[in-house]
């Protein structure tokens, strides 16, 4: 029996290549989408990479109606709708607790009285706050930056005794802590979608994205992941801003390592009530991840400026351990970052970026969110 599966927010970047990944797998897709204008400009038009064998029903996840219609006669669904952006959570409150929280209430509501076989919910590792770090006689530690410190530009976190800690590949059990009220909205998202599930009998996963990046990523939207902020910057001749240092360690995964997870994640049964660590497993600067894509445009004379400042709501290290979902799903990235760069720079050729990165940056500093 065929398949059909909802995507919320399946025109975006993940869900679209989501999207792909299902139509591969036989199953049929539709996708609802408010298409946005931060993330989709003024067209008010899905976008041309979404698959025309794709059924698109534009609405926004926030509206009961428009929800009950996309689900039905559908199996299954992929709630990946959400607004994105530490920075710009901290400033829009109403914004994404509106499109974040309450829209996947009303999404869960109506989930009650049209039960699907399976929920995958997208999470995001922001919940973590810093990842995982070991002490100097190897024991794990969790632990959050103070304020004093950061102003002083002492940027890595310390023991008690002032001891440099070692960052490590943060498990699904390492506690919440949220510093951001996107962080939050992630966390309301995945919890909810977790309790409603089980209460109701809708066997739920949730996945906690990593840093996603590949071709179709909004590039004007300055509140979009890193690599997209960067590639902006540099298609424009301006060179990337770089919060703190640089040193700071990220897990950058592609999107088609992403959707296939996303695909895993429905097909285990045994994934049900599980909560999982979608990244590459690997960790790396801000700075090197910032020359390589500059290498791969030919763009190494735009030497980025690394503005010794703190974005509240940032965090100095965090990496997945990707060990449950290799086990539990068969999850096993393929996509390595000097391909999946080179991947990237060759979709960039020909695309019209509008660098928006001075004005989201303007906004923080005009409301003190920034050291």
């Amino acid at each position: 029996m065929t398949r059909r599966i909802l995507i919320t927010g399946g025109a975006g970047f993940i869900g679209s290549h989501v999207a792909d990944n299902l139509l591969e797998r036989g199953c049929e897709v539709r996708v609802i989408d408010n298409l946005s204008e931060q993330v989709h400009g003024v067209d008010n038009q899905p976008p041309s990479y979404l698959d025309r064998a794709v059924e698109f029903i534009h609405g926004d996840v926030g509206d009961a109606a428009a929800v009950r219609r996309a689900l039905r006669g559908v199996d299954g669904v992929i709630h990946l709708a959400a607004m994105v952006g530490v920075g710009q959570s901290m400033y829009e409150l109403a914004q994404y607790t509106t499109n974040n929280n309450l829209a996947t209430a009303v999404l869960l509501e109506a989930l009650i009285e049209h039960p699907v076989e399976r929920l995958v919910v997208a999470s995001s590792m922001s919940i973590y706050g810093e990842g995982l770090y070991k002490d100097a006689h190897g024991r794990a530690v969790i632990c959050e930056r103070t304020e004093a410190q950061l102003r002083r530009g002492d940027w890595d976190p310390q023991d008690g005794h002032g001891m440099p800690l070692v960052p490590v590949p943060t498990p699904e059990n390492k506690p919440p802590c949220l510093a951001s009220v996107y962080a939050l909205s992630k966390f309301d998202q995945e919890r909810m979608a977790m309790m409603v599930g089980a209460a109701y009998g809708i066997p739920t996963t949730a996945l906690r994205f990593f840093n996603a990046y590949g071709s179709r990523q909004a590039l004007s939207n300055p509140y979009t992941g890193v690599l997209a902020i960067f590639a902006a910057r540099l298609l424009n001749g301006n060179r990337p801003l770089i919060f703190e240092d640089g040193e700071q360690r990220r897990d950058f995964v592609h999107v088609l390592d992403v959707a296939e997870c996303c695909s895993l994640a429905y097909e285990s049964l045994a994934a049900a009530g599980h909560v999982f660590n979608v990244g590459s497993g690997c960790a790396i600067s801000v700075n090197e991840i910032a020359s390589k894509l500059a290498r791969q445009l030919a763009k190494e004379h735009l030497v980025p400026e690394v503005t010794r400042k703190y974005r509240v709501g940032d965090i100095r290290n965090c990496f997945a351990d990707i060990t449950s979902a290799r086990e539990a799903l068969g999850y096993s990235p393929r996509i390595s970052i000097e391909r999946g760069i080179a991947e990237l720079a060759g979709w960039l050729e020909g695309q019209i970026a509008a660098d928006r990165v001075n004005e989201a940056r303007n906004a923080l500093d005009a409301r003190g969110l920034t050291v």
